[in-house]
């Protein structure tokens, strides 16, 4: 897409259902020659000073897939690490139009963790022959383990065609546009925004290391255009514009923001600066693709995430079978074709569960009056202080909140009186000379949180982290590494970079 050429038409009603879509169109790769052959010398894939045509992308992968078959490559196969995203999007959709499934890593991985990794994807089967292409595995992420070890969720093509179609026809022509995925295609939210780009025609300019400034300057260039970005991302984006004294960019036409909470506050200032742009929070996961959605507002209740798509179904319980409750904080069940085949190199154990059509990632919710789904947290985080469950992302949620945090995480340890007593770790935002914001006492944290907390939910004891937060492989708050620093502060004499706060 250029700056002023209108989206293309798609060959298919994106209201329609799975089966008014043209077989071509049921593959990640399948567009491809479609749009090659319709509107070759459009702008499918743009990197930094790079970029491809869709004649030129088909081209490429063509040339690349042959190789790939003359080599005889293995038919689940590990990504080389050390590509850019621009390199990393055409090897993958040269693998996959080769019939294989690609895996793609991470680069930061110990060689015995690649080693045991390509280990497991060699032990896959291949799909049978009967097997529909639209139902083959097309793709292994991985998120971290437990263990150390990461743990891949394999996928196939039709999870993520009906993802790209219901977003679609869910969110109407503002999607239809030109997509930034500025992040690194080994996170699965931005490997799906760039192939959603090129699957629909309307081209993708994807980065191989994210840079708020390249993200602004991008985005005047691509014309109207949708941005897919993390919470941190837009805050980077935020704060650049701000410093730089950005006028208002009206070209960006919707932002849809996944892959962690959005903290709500900052919601005003986004629309300001992108004043045309519709702000979409998205609720998913690597299991199950796309969730709920809602706009982002910031008066919008704390714990909602918004309704399910059309094509999803929820139900709140402990078990599937008993079907849906409103009121009580239970598991989340969704059925929908958008779900994961299976789990690769697990060795820690199935983070979710399945019973018959029913997926659960063990995250615990409620339904309101309205239909409007709420997240209360993971389960496996869930802790229990004077009698009553307390979901630590809620209280997190509070503490991100406030303008002098930078990083939080809610931990437990045991309390003889209470059965566990809850403790807050933070980092503060780094120092502003012009700021006039003073860093709160632990009585004002305790205060700020239950301006809009039951009392039982503020901490009782505060930490702070001084140094680099610890974050998993995916860039999200480490908290098993957080708890163990913990414990060793707790037990022992108060020691870097764990200090307590008073």
């Amino acid at each position: 897409m250029m700056r002023g050429v209108p989206a293309p038409a798609l060959p298919f009603a994106v209201s329609d259902g799975l089966h008014a879509i043209p077989p071509a169109f049921q593959t990640v790769h399948g567009p491809l020659a479609y749009w090659a052959s319709m509107q070759g010398d459009s702008v499918a894939l743009r990197c930094g000073a790079q970029q491809w045509s869709y004649a030129q992308l088909h081209a490429l992968v063509q040339a690349r897939a042959a190789d790939i078959e003359r080599q005889a490559l293995a038919h689940t196969r590990l990504l080389p690490m050390h590509l850019g995203a621009g390199e990393m999007v055409i090897e993958f959709l040269a693998t996959t139009l080769s019939g294989r499934c690609p895996a793609i890593g991470d680069a930061q991985w110990p060689e015995h963790v690649t080693a045991a990794v390509q280990t497991s994807l060699a032990q896959l089967a291949t799909p049978a022959k009967d097997t529909p292409v639209p139902l083959q595995p097309f793709y292994i992420g991985f998120t971290s383990g437990s263990t150390g070890q990461p743990k891949g969720f394999r996928r196939h093509h039709l999870s993520w065609t009906e993802s790209f179609r219901v977003g679609l026809a869910d969110l109407g022509p503002r999607m239809h546009t030109h997509v930034l995925a500025p992040g690194q295609m080994t996170h699965s939210l931005f490997l799906f925004g760039a192939l959603m780009g090129i699957w629909m025609g309307t081209g993708t300019t994807v980065q191989t290391q994210f840079s708020p400034a390249q993200t602004l300057m991008e985005a005047v260039n691509a014309g109207a255009c949708s941005v897919v970005a993390v919470p941190s991302q837009l805050l980077l984006m935020l704060q650049h514009a701000k410093r730089h004294r950005m006028p208002p960019q009206p070209q960006v036409q919707l932002i849809w923001i996944s892959g962690a909470r959005w903290m709500r506050e900052h919601t005003p200032a986004l629309q300001a600066l992108f004043p045309q742009a519709r702000i979409v929070e998205f609720y998913g996961a690597s299991e199950a693709s796309f969730i709920a959605w809602m706009d982002a507002s910031a008066d919008a209740p704390q714990q909602a995430v918004g309704r399910p798509f059309s094509n999803v179904q929820l139900r709140i319980a402990a078990h599937p079978e008993q079907g849906p409750k409103t009121s009580e904080a239970q598991r989340i069940w969704m059925r929908s074709p958008m779900v994961f085949m299976d789990y690769v190199h697990a060795a820690d154990g199935s983070a979710a569960q399945q019973i018959g059509p029913w997926l659960s990632v063990q995250d615990m919710g409620w339904l309101d009056a309205q239909g409007l789904l709420h997240l209360c947290g993971r389960e496996s985080r869930m802790l229990v202080t004077k009698g009553k469950n307390l979901f630590p992302e809620e209280v997190e949620q509070r503490l991100l909140a406030h303008p002098c945090m930078l990083n939080a995480s809610v931990q437990a340890l045991p309390d003889p009186l209470r059965g566990s007593q809850v403790h807050a770790v933070l980092q503060w935002q780094p120092n502003d000379t012009n700021s006039t914001t003073h860093r709160p006492s632990a009585l004002e944290l305790v205060q700020w949180c239950r301006h809009s907390l039951e009392a039982y939910k503020a901490p009782r004891r505060w930490w702070i982290w001084q140094g680099a937060w610890p974050l998993t492989r995916s860039g999200k708050t480490d908290h098993g590494a957080l708890l163990r620093g913990l414990e060793n502060a707790h037990h022992a004499t108060p020691h870097q970079p764990l200090q307590p706060w008073h």
